[in-house]
């Protein structure tokens, strides 16, 4: 094949291509917005809402680079099967984190206790300080309390005001 036939070969696929990585690109930008507008109007955690603005365009985002490559012609049934065994190796081995991941976003959703209410969970006492994604801290006169947030929403929390 000469280089006019695979231009006219693979010119309009390639265009394809880019058209749909526009398109998601554009999709992920709109619903980026959205999320964010939605998390102002809803009043939630800046935190919460960066997670989940970085969430949604990084999903997007991975669907049209797997779509594009399909448009190019390229079998991605393999890759897809690739990212869902790497997504089940990476939840395995990150089961504690991604634990303490999703009860922050809960704690952070639900908000059963605010920074400045004073609480006791398990044999901890003290004031919340700060609440992340994976840590609650805590302040109790000169100490400064960690406690994972999978903890925090399994274990019964007092919440002494």
């Amino acid at each position: 094949m000469g280089n006019i036939e695979q231009a006219i070969h693979w010119g309009p696929r390639v265009g394809m291509a880019i058209v749909v990585l526009l398109g998601f690109w554009i999709l992920a930008k709109g619903l980026s917005r959205l999320v964010t507008k939605s998390s102002i109007r809803l009043q939630r955690d800046a935190q919460l809402t960066s997670l989940i603005d970085r969430a949604v365009r990084i999903t997007l985002i991975v669907f049209g680079v797997i779509t594009a490559l399909g448009t190019l012609g390229i079998n991605v049934s393999a890759l897809v099967a690739g990212l869902g065994l790497t997504g089940f190796a990476l939840g395995f081995a990150l089961k504690d984190t991604i634990a303490n991941l999703l009860s922050g976003v809960l704690i952070l959703l639900y908000q059963p206790f605010e920074i400045g209410d004073r609480i006791k969970i398990s044999n901890f006492e003290g004031t919340v300080v700060s609440i992340d994604l994976r840590y609650t801290e805590l302040k109790d006169q000169d100490r400064k309390i960690l406690i994972p947030n999978s903890k925090m929403f399994t274990d019964p929390i007092v919440v002494l005001h």
